[in-house]
């Protein structure tokens, strides 16, 4: 069952490395439902392995010169302020509720893969730079993480797109960066509230590492728009799944 639950960390590696995203929304479901672990410490665990991961991701798209600091450094601030106090509002929160609203994200998530894109290069590039707006879905992205465990790929990529009018290799590279900052202080939150395996911590975030680089590499070859409606209609299968093993917290 371990060997299996490193196949899927592969998995998320390749994930990150190709959507800039959509590692956590798999970590929590592996290590809860295959694992058995608890899902405080699921979501904990998620924050560390995707941060880690995202981090040796940001250094393969760094070399390909894929990350914008500039926006990176407007975005990443707020966010990480936004995910810390997530960390400490779960606090508050069953295990149960923080599964249904991990659910719910996905459901979110999903909507986002699967939505087909009506703006053209030429119309984002002609866009503003609005700011404010940034920060504001920054924080709200950094609040998400920390409460439900999830990067925010899934939401921090079409922002780079659309807002920070970045081109889209651009956005995954960048994507991971604030990825990684924001799970780091997701995580800092959660320590002191549940226990850290540190030795599985490794050896699972050594194989997400590892399907990171596959995937960074990947980027170039694999049809984005194909990966991503087959990742989106995965999401909301596991959503269903999620919220069926949960479905005594409405009953």
């Amino acid at each position: 069952m371990e060997m299996i639950a490193y196949l899927f960390a592969s998995f998320i590696g390749l994930s990150l490395g190709l959507l800039g995203g959509g590692g956590s929304i798999l970590t929590v479901p592996i290590l809860v439902y295959i694992l058995n672990m608890p899902p405080k410490t699921s979501i904990a665990l998620s924050l560390a392995i995707v941060g880690l991961t995202s981090l040796i991701g940001t250094i393969t798209h760094l070399r390909a010169g894929n990350v914008n600091f500039k926006v990176a450094f407007i975005f990443a601030p707020i966010a990480m302020l936004g995910t810390f106090l997530g960390a400490k509002l779960a606090v508050l929160l069953t295990g149960e509720i923080q599964l249904i609203a991990f659910a719910i994200i996905m459901m979110l998530a999903s909507y986002f893969m699967l939505k087909e894109k009506k703006d053209s290069e030429e119309s984002i590039r002609d866009s503003s730079f609005p700011i404010i707006f940034i920060l504001l879905e920054g924080f709200l992205v950094g609040v998400v993480t920390g409460i439900v465990g999830v990067g925010g790929g899934f939401l921090i990529v079409p922002t780079l797109v659309l807002l920070a009018r970045i081109p889209m290799k651009q956005a995954i590279g960048t994507s991971l960066f604030i990825i990684a900052l924001n799970s780091f202080s997701g995580f800092v939150g959660y320590l002191g509230t549940v226990e850290i395996p540190w030795k599985f911590l490794g050896k699972f975030t050594i194989f997400t590492s590892i399907g990171i680089v596959i995937g960074t590499k990947l980027t170039c070859f694999v049809p984005q728009k194909q990966l991503k409606k087959l990742f989106g209609l995965f999401l909301i299968i596991m959503a269903i799944l999620i919220l069926y093993k949960n479905r005594t917290v409405f009953f």
